[in-house]
């Protein structure tokens, strides 16, 4: 398992050698600087964690800045930090940088990221309910209808579709296909959409699926 963190640039569109137009994501992926290891020895699992962006010194807590101090970036600390578990101890080392030329095109990614927040909405926009008709004395056109009974079990099942808080939650678009990569400018290409809005933090991964 191999991956990467990231910021989402926007959607554009490429040609490829055949002349088949692909709808593509640019993805801003690295510089990452390796942070920590995780092995199974100490910790009973394997992973890197990996440091992405800049931030002020000022922000961070001393726990953070000492957590750092390996790696040299007590100073200038990541914007933030994720860990990638992998399938055995690695042969990376703490201060070691990765970028986006661990992928190659014609691989395939899981992308996660934070979707949109959508904020309070009904159910025919949260759920894709039908809603009431519009004739005929309706006059619930945009409701949810009978949400229980109230005699047995004399409540609302948990789980019901209702309305409430839409989006701003994690989401993982899985076998995106890389179409190019550019390590000079450090962005890679993928097939598809990714969550989130542009400017996002995200998470590049190998697909498991693939």
């Amino acid at each position: 398992m191999k991956g990467i963190i990231g910021k989402k640039l926007g959607m554009t569109q490429v040609f490829e050698e055949s002349g088949r137009r692909v709808s593509v994501t640019a993805l801003q992926a690295g510089p990452c600087m390796v942070t920590g290891l995780r092995s199974q020895e100490k910790d009973g699992y394997s992973a890197v964690q990996l440091g992405f962006g800049r931030r002020s010194h000022r922000r961070v807590s001393k726990a953070v800045k000492g957590h750092l101090r390996a790696s040299g970036l007590e100073d200038a600390p990541p914007l933030t930090m994720r860990e990638i578990r992998l399938a055995e101890d690695g042969e990376m080392k703490v201060g070691e940088t990765i970028g986006v030329d661990i992928f190659e095109p014609g691989e395939y990614v899981d992308v996660s990221g934070r979707s949109k927040g959508r904020g309070f909405q009904g159910v025919v926009k949260r759920y894709n309910f039908g809603g009431g008709r519009a004739s005929h004395g309706g006059g619930w056109m945009r409701r949810p209808g009978s949400i229980g009974m109230c005699v047995n079990p004399g409540k609302i099942y948990k789980g019901r579709k209702m309305p409430g808080r839409m989006g701003g939650v994690r989401r993982t678009s899985q076998s995106l296909r890389v179409v190019a990569v550019r390590p000079q400018e450090n962005v890679m290409l993928v097939e598809g959409s990714v969550p989130g809005a542009s400017g996002g933090l995200v998470l590049i991964r190998q697909a498991v699926k693939r």
